[in-house]
């Protein structure tokens, strides 16, 4: 089979190694760039992320990567995953250190993790279960979930590591929710954009997963 291109976001905020080597191992061809002329011919792009978001959403803008995502990903509709904080920069804005404006793609804001009496521990870090959404979510959002998560039964275990979570003002743009917390939303679409929490590179079968019924999107 032949390898599938995807251009991977270098914005100085990622672990672009074990991403660029796990897109690898599920039979893409990843490029590493931050050149905005090399993402508006990307024809499916990853964003990886670890950090503050006041830090990514400057970086993005510093480097004019915001408005080349824009065009491509919005304009003409190429695949999109976020991880982590990529996932985190789709929304409306950002309360991490400062209000931040994010993207603004996936509508809703990004707050911290109230620890409850179950769940105590901030930042969380380690495996937890995403389960699926419920009946009750869009046809849509089941036929994504369907794309990404294909091969994947829900309740599986994915690795994590964040002190906040993106909260979704449409329930019908949640694919997934952990049950930490409270519960948060740890995955998230909106037509070919898809969000992520967990680290699939780092979440052995079940992430790489993942990562190949991206690549085949």
């Amino acid at each position: 089979m032949r390898a599938r291109p995807v251009l991977v976001i270098d914005y100085g905020m990622g672990n672009l190694g074990s991403v660029t080597r796990a897109l690898e191992e599920c039979g893409g061809s990843p490029r590493i760039s931050s050149d905005p002329r090399e993402i508006k011919n990307a024809p499916r792009v990853v964003l990886p992320g670890v950090g503050a978001f006041p830090d990514g959403m400057r970086n993005l803008k510093s480097r004019g990567i915001d408005d080349a995502l824009g065009e491509q990903v919005l304009a003409k509709q190429v695949p999109f995953l976020g991880i982590c904080l990529g996932m985190q920069l789709l929304s409306t804005r950002g309360f991490e250190v400062e209000e931040t404006p994010g993207l603004g793609w996936i509508e809703g804001d990004v707050k911290r993790l109230v620890p409850t009496a179950e769940d105590r521990r901030i930042p969380h870090v380690g495996w937890n279960e995403v389960h699926f959404a419920g009946a009750g979510a869009a046809a849509a959002a089941s036929a994504a979930a369907q794309a990404l998560f294909n091969g994947v039964p829900s309740g599986k275990d994915f690795y994590f590591v964040h002190s906040f979570h993106l909260a979704p003002s449409d329930p019908k743009t949640v694919l997934a929710h952990t049950p930490y917390c409270g519960g948060f939303a740890s995955a998230v679409h909106k037509d070919l954009i898809f969000g992520v929490q967990f680290h699939p590179e780092k979440s052995q079968k079940a992430g790489l997963q993942v990562l190949r019924n991206f690549l085949a999107v």
